[in-house]
């Protein structure tokens, strides 16, 4: 295992892999912007070490400043943590060949997995039920255009090395992908340095249900069950739950089997190694992969609750070339967790809302996975993640009446939160019996569920 592990992020999941670290006693390097300068992850830490400037091209993505801190602190590894650097297969070959083991998939995987549009077609090729979309990237708008003829309209611009819901847009008509095509290829070649397009069929209220992995590289991979994560604002997920009800008491049962096992295709296909996610849409009795995300997600600690399984700490073994000794009946879900994303921006308009956290008050009978104490200032340089609540309870019905207490308690003064948002949904009668779907919230606001006098009734 181990000794000392460089954490190249920042927040509150910076603060979860240092949990981690620890526990395997690990000792544990941070780094930090001259913005974060005094934030909790900073002071989790073992070491802390100054990067640069705010902005993230000069601290959390200057890939030469954080293998010199590497160096400097005498880290044998690099953990990425989600976002930034995570799924940067440049940066996980700087890392590896300036002889530290980078936490995450092998650069050859993250390769083959980086480019969307490719890494469909290999899925496809091999069995598994894809998307309806072009073969590859779409090269000018002329041939998106004939695609989306061919598909047929709805149609859904996509950016090939996106993720994130970065660098997305829906066209109803030949005018409006004109116009989405051109802002996907401005978004994803100033998000992730790659214009390149696909454009895969739009489904108006479809389901998004992903698949956790665990795969050592050793030939071991197992499932760690489905997160439901259809409540989503501008395609950024907000709530996510283990396991989907679309399967609660056993509905479905074939269904969720066989994405289950497809999801584990596509690990097979990408010879996975380390925590990944299959990403799926479901459409009445169909299911469709849409992506592999080759790092942990936002979302793991609903899979964590349900399951028992550690993920961080299992990523650290993986890359530390132990075999995975979970086999998959060890794997047994019990009872139902829900994650509410609780981010620093109005509920309405979701705007970022920067400023200075007066008052921050959470229960003690859930899960916080928090980067910020009271005091703490909230910048806009970066996501506006402030915390995640998570819940748990033996049924999906126990576990919503807990969230409903527990948010109810919740306390955030000095900036606005989607907090008010949260308990709305709650509230709602279509969420509470689990007829989910992508475009909830548009049904949401439709129903005035979050117009001025239920947010002033909430106290925004």
């Amino acid at each position: 295992m181990f000794e000392k592990v460089l954490v190249a992020n920042r927040g509150e999941i910076a603060c979860r892999i240092i949990r981690a670290a620890r526990s395997l006693g690990i000792k544990t390097v941070a780094i930090y912007s001259e913005a974060d300068k005094g934030m909790p992850f900073m002071e989790a830490a073992d070491e802390a070490w100054p990067l640069g400037g705010a902005l993230a091209k000069d601290s959390y993505l200057n890939r030469a400043a954080i293998l010199e801190a590497a160096r400097a602190t005498k880290a044998q590894a690099i953990h990425p943590g989600y976002g930034f650097l995570a799924e940067d297969a440049a940066f996980a070959h700087a890392v590896s060949e300036a002889g530290f083991k980078f936490i995450g998939p092998s650069v050859d995987t993250m390769l083959r997995i980086h480019d969307k549009s490719a890494a469909r077609l290999l899925v496809k090729e091999a069995g598994v039920p894809v998307v309806p979309g072009s073969n590859g990237q779409v090269a000018d708008i002329e041939g998106a255009c004939a695609t989306a003829a061919e598909l047929g309209y709805p149609v859904l611009c996509k950016a090939a090395g996106g993720g994130g819901g970065i660098g997305m847009a829906s066209a109803g008509n030949e005018s409006e992908l004109r116009r989405a095509f051109v802002s996907c290829q401005q978004r994803s070649q100033a998000a992730f340095g790659n214009p390149g397009v696909y454009l895969e069929r739009f489904f108006e209220t479809p389901r998004h249900v992903e698949v956790q992995l665990l795969g050592d590289g050793q030939g071991r991979c197992i499932h760690l069950g489905e997160r439901e994560c259809s409540i989503q604002r501008r395609h950024q997920k907000i709530i996510e739950e283990a396991g989907s009800p679309l399967f609660e008491n056993g509905a479905r049962a074939k269904l969720r089997q066989a994405m289950l096992d497809a999801a584990l295709e596509v690990a097979s296909i990408f010879n996975y190694s380390n925590a990944g996610t299959a990403e799926f849409l479901v459409s009445g009795e169909e299911f469709y992969f849409i992506e592999f995300n080759a790092r942990l997600q936002v979302e793991h600690p609903v899979t964590e609750l349900s399951t028992g399984v550690d993920l961080v700490a299992a990523q650290f073994q993986i890359a530390a070339g132990m075999p995975l000794l979970l086999k998959q009946s060890d794997i047994i879900s019990h009872g139902h967790a829900i994650e509410f994303r609780l981010c620093a921006e109005d509920p309405v308009k979701f705007l970022p809302s920067p400023g200075e956290i007066q008052h921050l008050e959470f229960p003690s009978y859930i899960r916080v996975d928090s980067g910020y104490v009271q005091g703490s200032r909230v910048t806009p340089y970066y996501d506006s993640l402030l915390a995640k609540l998570i819940v748990h309870a033996p049924t999906r019905a126990l576990a919503l009446e807990k969230a409903r207490r527990a948010l109810r308690e919740c306390r955030i003064e000095g900036i606005k939160s989607n907090l008010p948002l949260h308990r709305q949904i709650l509230e709602d009668a279509d969420f509470q019996a689990g007829r989910l779907t992508t475009r909830f919230l548009d049904g949401f606001s439709k129903k005035a569920a979050v117009q001025a006098k239920p947010l002033k009734e909430m106290g925004l």
